[in-house]
């Protein structure tokens, strides 16, 4: 399964949105990096929430950037923003689907 491209547009409006609902990072990377826990609690939280934000931990601007990038790959999620330590990822559940209305075709 890959990633959703999702379109300028899309990418947008879910950054409005999670700003919106005041989204807190529901995952945090600790000094142990990812851990197979780690990578449990941030697939759990996609499948619930579909649109979240994780805190890694304080690195270089191109160790983190690698860092968000092997999570969305292995979570087959979209980046949707990066601020920060902060990154909001967001990966379509086709039970809820609850921001199917910010997804738009190419």
């Amino acid at each position: 399964m890959e990633p959703m491209n999702l379109n300028k547009t899309s990418i947008k409006q879910l950054r409005a949105e999670a700003h919106r609902q005041k989204l807190k990072p529901v995952v945090m990377i600790g000094q142990n990096g990812l851990s197979d826990n780690v990578h449990m609690e941030i697939d759990s939280a996609l499948s619930h929430h579909e649109l979240i934000k994780i805190r890694v931990p304080g690195l270089d601007a191109s160790d983190k950037k690698q860092m968000i990038d092997s999570i969305a790959q292995k979570h087959q999620a979209s980046i949707v923003q990066t601020i920060g330590h902060v990154a909001v990822l967001y990966r379509r559940n086709k039970e809820q689907n609850r921001y199917a209305k910010f997804i738009k075709a190419d």
